[in-house]
């Protein structure tokens, strides 16, 4: 059911120019996307803030907005003569810029025009981690976990020559939040690092078609219902070189995230979830003597718990942290100590809390970013700590983007939305003063594009879906226009956002504009941003109301007296991918043509961390999973299918779409096929001008 339409137009449609489908894939270095400021961010310990221009690096004074220090491309070559532009930033402090050079992080004090305590580590080191007092990096070789420093003295920290064994880089297939496997602790005395042993995990085949003749290159892939890696976490103490683990039982493949030193580096505290991922106990560890010294708190769900945010320890405090969780229904943060009592609820919106971005100046304030009421933006609030009570740090409609200064008095602020492309502006914290440093021009002004809308339905039952609907240049009411539904669905993910082209991608408007074609996309029930009932109503049943929901869409749609509705196609990737094939088999006659790229076929094939968190075991769970089995539909068949998938995925391995082949070929049904060699979850680089191509020829092609 309608709820209403919201008509808000991020492009003008007197246009002229026109842009194809390689110009959209390659539009950042053809400067159709809105213009910024380059490496905008703060220096640390100031209140100042530095940014990259062609030839030199200012740092301004944020009161102020007088540049302090200028520092020329010229200026770094004569210290380092192999630089031919400006590096990316590694930091910015007060003395010293630090960025990769030479096989190391190099350090320029840009005060006596010196290069000063640079750190080089082995040529192909990865995970590289460099602590906070900046005299030590950790990194990666292969399996195993070293450190360089200013010393040129290389530490090795773990030589263990069984390849199973993998320290210091992400586990659990970077699921709960994980971005990486290394944690200095806050005055740089200590490593804590991960360490999976992959023993009872699968090997999973891929070929290398590039070698003569081709090989083998095997993948760890850990599949729903099977043997699954268990986890350690090491701590590695620089003053003595002793290395120590914590004493933790995970010989039931049970998962340890959220990291979290306490700022006096006596202990750890980690999140452990069974690996049915319904409880969660959070746990204080003695580095000293690497036992638990107890467990502060537990939640426990019907559906799953999936905490992703380590804890964050208030100002000058070594006993009292915040906590996210959605025990509430919305994931809010929660003020404990680290006795494990809770002090109390600090916020209590029905909208999702996303990050800390830090505190006050005086440490009064905890400074977070949110959706605000609207799930498809994002704001920044300061929320009194004593008594929860929160103020809008940013007003403007839309998604914005804080940086928050290291003493907690400014932020840079970039935000667009549907109509706005970017503007940047510094806030103060304390009084919300803002001062415009940055306003971006159209860069699409005078092409021949689409125009997007909001559109707000209504689910059977009341609940609001958010879409957006992307019409032809020239839009005509009194012409029907056929459809493509692009579609993701799945969790952790938002397609439609009050973001400049309302999340669109740039080849959508382009489409409609050289197509005479209506693009349309829904967020269903399951996505992110819209509270913890919305997204875990999918559990066990992936697919059934995602789907159920995409069909209200298409409802609405057919309500359009200028939508052809005999002309549907459906086309999206990875749960998208699984989204367009359930879809277009078991609702057959709703769309004409479906092209799905890495689809989720079979979820039994799929990783166990994300897999068995929305489905259970196979063993757990059979119905749901023959349910969701994209094959078991194949018969129903009516309108072109195409399936693409790159020839190395470790993500959705190829074996999805090789079932759903094989299961065609054997009901003599015709599907089409087209693999991208070498290429693994996303097709990337110039390569995706010929992918997307493929995409849109296709369902032109066969949408009729």
């Amino acid at each position: 059911m309608i709820l209403c339409v919201s008509f808000i137009l991020f492009q003008s449609v007197a246009q002229q120019k026109e842009l194809t489908i390689e110009d959209s894939v390659l539009g950042y270095y053809k400067g159709l996307y809105p213009k910024s400021l380059s490496s905008l961010q703060w220096v640390k310990n100031t209140e100042t803030y530095l940014q990259k221009t062609e030839k030199a690096y200012t740092i301004t004074n944020a009161k102020t907005q007088q540049v302090v220090k200028t520092i020329s491309l010229k200026e770094l070559q004569e210290v380092f003569p192999k630089l031919q532009r400006l590096p990316y930033l590694k930091a910015v402090t007060k003395t010293y810029l630090r960025f990769t050079l030479n096989g190391g992080i190099v350090s320029y004090n840009y005060l006596t025009k010196k290069e000063e305590n640079s750190i080089f580590y082995a040529a192909n080191a990865v995970d590289i981690v460099l602590n906070d007092t900046a005299s030590h990096i950790a990194y990666t070789l292969e399996n195993n976990l070293y450190i360089a420093s200013t010393s040129e003295k290389k530490i090795i920290i773990t030589d263990i020559t069984d390849k199973n064994i993998v320290s210091g880089q992400t586990m659990h297939r970077s699921e709960f939040g994980i971005t990486g496997g290394i944690f200095w602790s806050p005055k740089g005395n200590y490593i804590a690092f991960y360490q999976k042993d992959e023993t009872h995990v699968t090997n999973y085949p891929l070929v290398d078609v590039t070698t003569y003749p081709a090989t083998l290159k095997n993948i760890k892939y850990p599949m729903a219902g099977q043997g699954s890696e268990q986890a350690k976490i090491g701590i590695y103490n620089l003053a003595t070189g002793n290395l120590s683990y914590l004493k933790i039982d995970t010989t039931d493949e049970h998962y340890l995230t959220n990291l979290t030193w306490s700022p006096d580096e006596k202990n750890i505290f980690l999140a452990e979830i069974n690996r049915g991922q319904n409880h969660v106990w959070f746990n204080r560890y003695d580095i000293k003597t690497g036992k638990k010294t107890a467990t502060l708190f537990e939640e426990k769900e019907d559906t799953w718990a999936e905490p992703e945010h380590p804890a964050t320890f208030l100002p000058n405090s070594n006993t009292d942290f915040l906590w996210f969780s959605e025990r509430d229904g919305f994931m809010n943060l929660y003020h404990y100590t680290t006795e494990g009592k809770l002090v109390k609820q600090l916020t209590k919106f029905n909208w999702v809390v996303q990050e800390i971005l830090g505190f006050d100046a005086k440490g009064k304030y905890v400074i977070i970013a949110g959706t605000g009421k609207d799930g498809r933006e994002k704001h920044t609030f300061k929320v009194h700590i004593k008594t929860g009570k929160s103020t809008a740090l940013t007003s403007v409609a839309g998604t914005h983007r804080t940086q928050l200064s290291t003493n907690g008095a400014y932020l840079i602020d970039s935000y667009s939305n549907i109509t706005t492309p970017k503007i940047i502006q510094i806030i103060t914290v304390k009084k919300g003063k803002k001062t415009k440093l940055f306003t971006a021009e159209n860069p699409l002004e005078g092409y021949k594009l689409g125009t997007s809308e909001f559109v707000d339905l209504h689910t059977k039952n009341g609940i609001t879906l958010h879409g957006r609907i992307t019409k032809p240049a020239n839009f005509d009411p009194s012409k029907k226009y056929p459809v493509l539904i692009y579609v993701y669905g799945g969790p952790h993910a938002q397609m439609v956002t009050n973001t400049w082209m309302a999340g669109a991608s740039l080849w959508m408007p382009i489409f409609t504009a050289n197509q005479d074609y209506i693009v349309f996309t829904l967020d269903n029930r399951g996505s992110k941003n819209r509270g913890f009932a919305f997204e875990n109503v999918i559990h066990r049943n992936v697919g059934e109301h995602e789907m159920e929901d995409q069909l209200t869409g298409i409802d609405y749609l057919k309500s359009l007296p200028y939508v052809d509705a005999s002309r549907m196609a459906v086309n999206g990737w990875s749960y998208g991918g699984f989204m367009s094939t359930s879809l277009m088999l078991r609702h057959p006659g709703v769309f004409t043509t479906a092209v799905a790229g890495g689809p989720v076929i079979d979820w039994k094939y799929y990783e166990v961390m994300y897999g068995e968190r929305y489905m259970d075991t196979p063993q757990e769970n059979p119905e749901g999973y023959k349910k969701a089995h994209v094959t078991n539909y194949i018969k129903n068949l009516k309108g072109k299918m195409l399936i693409i998938h790159g020839s190395v995925d470790p993500v959705v391995v190829p074996q999805h779409s090789m079932s759903l082949l094989q299961k065609s070929v054997k009901e003599g049904i015709q599907v089409d096929f087209f693999t991208y060699p070498m290429h693994e979850h996303n097709v990337r680089g110039r390569d995706r001008v010929h992918l997307m191509n493929k995409i849109l020829d296709y369902i032109v092609l066969n949408n009729k």
